[in-house]
């Protein structure tokens, strides 16, 4: 860690759950069976990003509940064309936020200027024939069809992407309806984890159920402000984090990272598996300096509150990074 990490995390909390070896790996694999055996291309993790919390369950679930029968019609269409084509789950997540932001997910006869229909394209611009923007079938494959030409829209944060479509003036507003497309893309289109990190109710969790909760828990907050010294539920340091997720739970760790470092059994952090603690120190050799913890989730990841500035994310670890103690520790053994 360089010194930009060091504003904050003097303190941390976190325990983790002692999960078998391979775990990811398999649970990994299971995901993309499931998905490859509907017909559908998984995503990889990377495809999460940006400052939200992809598939918050809650959220999206209340959002959802509201909509009609004429908007649960336009999504099941946006995903059976997303299906027929190829397209990833990510896709028609795109193509739902784009269609919620500017019609609520209704064919409009009208709109800004001469915009038309589920997107709100306008002839005008070149989508289309009036006919054509306002034929449901036709609005979704133009949209698909906008949307693969958007370079790296895979790896992208959804709202973003939806913006690049629609070239709107407005460009923050695809991201509100995140967690409801999220929602219904896993429960509609039948998969399980649709933002590709786990966070989804389905095969992607560990199979250890206080793992998983805790796990899950921290993924759920991603997208949340790093504030110095909180422990949520708005905001988190990276400490607060882990302690939040860990109570989760039903597991008590100290709040402070330095005494987390003696919470559990130590390994050569080479061997670290999901749910084991990540520290990191001024001196790595020297416990008493540890100024920052993460909860490693196995395949080069993990989810931590950074610093100021840098909501809870996830992100890739290399076992020769700056500051990186030795020993990982893996609590309750």
């Amino acid at each position: 860690m360089r010194a930009g990490l060091l504003v904050g995390c003097i303190t941390a909390a976190v325990v983790a759950v002692l999960l078998a070896a391979g775990t990811v790996a398999i649970i990994e694999g299971q995901r993309q069976q499931a998905a490859l055996g509907m017909g559908v291309t998984p995503l990889s993790c990377e495809a999460s990003i940006g400052p939200t919390q992809p598939g918050m369950q809650n959220a999206g679930a209340a959002d959802a509940t509201n909509l009609d029968a004429e908007q649960r019609d336009i999504v099941a269409l946006i995903i059976s064309i997303g299906k027929e084509r190829g397209l990833s789950p990510r896709a028609w997540q795109i193509a739902i936020q784009a269609g919620m932001t500017e019609s609520g997910l209704r064919n409009l006869n009208y709109g800004d200027r001469d915009s038309l229909g589920i997107f709100q394209m306008r002839p005008s611009m070149g989508w289309g024939t009036v006919a054509q923007v306002t034929n449901p079938p036709y609005q979704v494959n133009k949209f698909y069809d906008v949307l693969e030409s958007v370079p790296d829209w895979q790896n992208r944060r959804p709202g973003d992407v939806a913006q690049a479509v629609e070239r709107s003036a407005f460009p923050d507003r695809y991201h509100e309806w995140e967690p409801m497309a999220v929602h219904l893309v896993e429960n509609m289109g039948n998969v399980p984890d649709a933002a590709g990190c786990g966070e989804g109710m389905g095969a992607a969790l560990p199979p250890n159920e206080a793992a998983a909760t805790a796990i899950e828990f921290a993924l759920g907050e991603q997208g949340k402000p790093y504030v110095w010294g909180a422990t949520g539920p708005n905001s988190y340091d990276c400490s607060g984090l882990m302690l939040r997720a860990f109570e989760a739970a039903g597991i008590t760790v100290p709040r402070v990272s330095r005494d987390q470092y003696k919470a559990g059994a130590m390994l050569p952090v080479e061997e670290a598996q999901p749910g084991d603690m990540l520290f990191w120190a001024y001196d790595p050799a020297d416990p008493s300096t540890i100024h920052h913890v993460a909860m490693y989730l196995g395949d080069g990841k993990i989810v931590e509150a950074q610093q100021s500035g840098v909501p809870v994310h996830t992100r890739s670890v290399s076992w020769d990074e700056a500051e990186l103690v030795a020993q990982a520790v893996r609590p309750g053994v």
